[in-house]
């Protein structure tokens, strides 16, 4: 079983030619993207008890994605999107994060997963950024943890506090993604593979296997003790870039696993991963992105179109 613990919401995105509502947030992406790649995963999340939360449970139940907590009393969260003419998506959020269940409940979540995934707002905005912090602690010595920081600068605007608190997370991870624009923005002035590098001795001697970063069309780079590593971007027509992230991310865990590289007592192993194997991996969450930007909305593609397109 794998775990994904974050922020779920709908996404409201207005386009040139109009406006559609549809489930969105970072870490679901992850879920059903994990899921749509053949892998049994479970959403460990908020919602309200309104249509909104309805629209994201149905989501998730359609992708097999197991939904481990119930609705509270608070309202669903909402992320407005405004696309510009090249597909590329600004975003307004109207949030409420908090996982008041989740503490006693983590033990019997947590106990047979190999793998925890986390990230964006649900790991900096309280009060639910200790509650994932804590959960992450505790799935730390039986599972591999991943981690995306996914910044929002217009929700959370103080880049110290971030930078503080995506540290923390990162020195506890195994597997790391950031897109160049969010090393950035937490570190302005510095090369953001430069910062790559850096991340990957933070938690020492544990810490990161690897560090990927996502450079849009230059395609995907990452660092790992053996050396580094980069991927070209698939051309495609692009239709949005929203989700496409996400989809890297889920099928970048997907390799991992799929290597049997997923579970605490495989962490040696996972760090011995060289950067020619990193390569692959890479390429194959890039292609997972191609596919999702090349189609509207955060859709990724299942195990089945990534086949029809060459293996990993």
């Amino acid at each position: 079983m794998l775990t994904v613990i974050g922020e779920g919401l709908i996404d409201v995105v207005r386009r040139p030619s109009g406006t559609e509502s549809h489930p969105g947030g970072s870490p679901l992406n992850v879920a059903v993207g994990l899921a749509r790649l053949d892998h049994p995963v479970q959403f460990i999340g908020r919602y309200g008890d309104d249509s909104n939360g309805r629209l994201l449970t149905d989501h998730l139940h359609r992708a097999n994605v197991l939904v481990a907590l119930p609705a509270d009393g608070s309202p669903t969260s909402v992320a407005m999107a405004e696309l510009d003419h090249h597909g590329a998506a600004s975003y307004h959020f109207e949030l409420e994060w908090h996982l008041p269940s989740l503490r006693d409940r983590l033990d019997e979540l947590l106990g047979p997963t190999t793998l925890v995934h986390t990230g964006s707002i649900a790991a900096v905005l309280e009060p639910g950024a200790d509650q994932v912090l804590h959960a992450v602690e505790r799935a730390r010595p039986r599972a591999t943890i991943s981690f995306d920081p996914n910044c929002r600068p217009t929700i959370t605007t103080d880049a110290d506090v971030v930078r503080g608190r995506v540290e923390r997370l990162v020195a506890l991870a195994d597997v790391v993604k950031a897109s160049d624009e969010d090393l950035a923005w937490l570190y302005p002035g510095v090369d953001p593979l430069d910062s790559a590098r850096r991340w990957l001795g933070l938690g020492a001697p544990e810490g990161p296997a690897f560090v990927v970063v996502t450079r849009g069309a230059e395609g995907p780079w990452a660092v790992c003790r053996d050396g580094e590593a980069s991927a070209p971007a698939p051309k495609v027509r692009v239709a949005d870039t929203v989700g496409a992230g996400d989809s890297f991310m889920a099928a970048l865990l997907s390799a991992i696993v799929d290597r049997e590289l997923d579970g605490a007592q495989r962490r040696p192993e996972l760090r011995r991963l060289d950067a020619i194997e990193l390569g692959h991996i890479l390429d194959f969450a890039a292609r997972a992105a191609a596919v999702t930007v090349s189609r509207p909305g955060a859709n990724p593609p299942s195990r089945a179109e990534l086949r029809a397109g060459g293996t990993p």
